[in-house]
């Protein structure tokens, strides 16, 4: 099978085609990470987007059936340098070809992906078209049909991306009448994140995006976590549906916001995000704890940030990005409210944050800092 990826300047990379034959679209974004291509595959917050490795040789330890992060492939298409078709693992269960095709996704294998994440550096991210193909040819009439495609997406921004990931009712994990009792507002939710609140005994309670205050009222929750997700922290329904509803509680329960979360807790309380060049997306993304001057390596994928300058006055910024300076950590001065728009739950990635489950529990004991 033979494959093309259609970039909105008009780039055309032809390749090895795997998975699924179909064409699909997405904003084309890169991750760094040398493990992990599952995790990332499955991870809620691709949703929208044709997912890059950086790391040139991908499928080697295969497809297990324990490491996902969501019941399914969340990315819209894979790209990779080098494909993998003999897994070396003693979980393996699966090549990463037969992973795409048992869940119609498409790749594409055998191009450049090094120049690839370059002109994504420079240019920011692109809209683009993933094809795959066994018959026919990418003659030029083709050619001229899917770089006119791609000019004529949409963003996937626009689109309410967290609503296509999110619960569609309330679920009850782990129930423990002795654990704390946490609602989790599911805007993507990475299935780590519940790994990490059911490793330390708590009732979770998943509940949907656009959940009313009152919703949560009725579990009577010793605190609540806003997750991960997809797409713009400031499309219209999370603005109306979700924001409202953290400013409403965020004076009567713990808060504590991962990625997204973060983001809409920075919305609910004044702030103002925008969307950054080519995000961070990856297992070794340095941030420096203001509180303890120490530098914590973290996991990460997010394209839009927190705007500092637009953070109120009861809103303190307790972590930055070395790279860029970025906001990684906030914490309200007087409020049990923080967030954190890394991945303390990493999968894959370095364990350096995971104490921020511990010290939200903490804060969700005490019900203040």
């Amino acid at each position: 099978m033979k494959a093309a990826l259609v970039l909105e300047d008009g780039t055309i990379l032809e390749g090895s085609g795997f998975g699924a034959e179909k064409t699909t679209s997405g904003e084309l974004v890169f991750n760094t990470g040398m493990t992990g291509y599952q995790e990332a595959l499955t991870d809620p917050s691709y949703n929208g987007q044709i997912l890059m490795m950086t790391y040139p040789l991908i499928g080697n330890y295969g497809i297990n059936f324990e490491d996902g992060e969501s019941p399914k492939i969340q990315a819209e298409g894979f790209v990779v340098r080098q494909k993998c078709d003999r897994p070396q693992h003693r979980l393996a269960r699966q090549t990463l070809d037969e992973f795409l095709k048992s869940q119609s996704v498409a790749g594409i294998a055998d191009i450049d992906t090094r120049m690839l994440t370059i002109k994504t550096r420079q240019h920011g991210t692109l809209r683009s078209v993933l094809k795959t193909y066994s018959n026919g040819s990418l003659n030029k009439k083709e050619r001229a049909r899917l770089v006119n495609l791609v000019k004529r997406m949409r963003p996937p921004e626009k689109n309410n991306l967290v609503a296509e990931v999110s619960t569609a009712k309330a679920q009850i994990i782990n129930q423990n009448k002795h654990g704390p009792k946490i609602v989790l507002i599911d805007c993507g939710v990475k299935e780590n994140i519940i790994r990490e609140l059911v490793l330390r005994h708590c009732t979770v309670i998943r509940m949907p995006y656009n959940v009313r205050p009152a919703q949560i009222n009725k579990f009577k929750p010793d605190g609540i976590l806003i997750s991960n997700g997809p797409g713009d922290p400031s499309h219209p329904a999370i603005i109306k549906q979700t924001v409202p509803t953290i400013r409403r509680l965020a004076k009567q329960y713990p808060l504590f916001g991962i990625c997204l979360g973060h983001q809409i807790l920075a919305l609910a309380f004044g702030a103002r995000t925008y969307k950054l060049k080519f995000g961070h997306r990856g297992a070794n993304q340095p941030v420096k704890n203001l509180e303890d001057n120490k530098v914590y390596i973290t996991s990460q994928n997010h394209g839009f940030a927190v705007n500092a300058a637009s953070c109120p006055a009861d809103i303190r910024i307790i972590g930055v990005n070395v790279n860029d300076e970025t906001v990684e950590a906030m914490q309200h001065k007087s409020l049990p409210v923080f967030s954190v728009q890394y991945h303390p739950e990493a999968a894959p990635g370095p364990w350096d944050s995971k104490y921020l489950f511990d010290k939200f529990l903490k804060v969700c004991s005490k019900k203040h800092f």
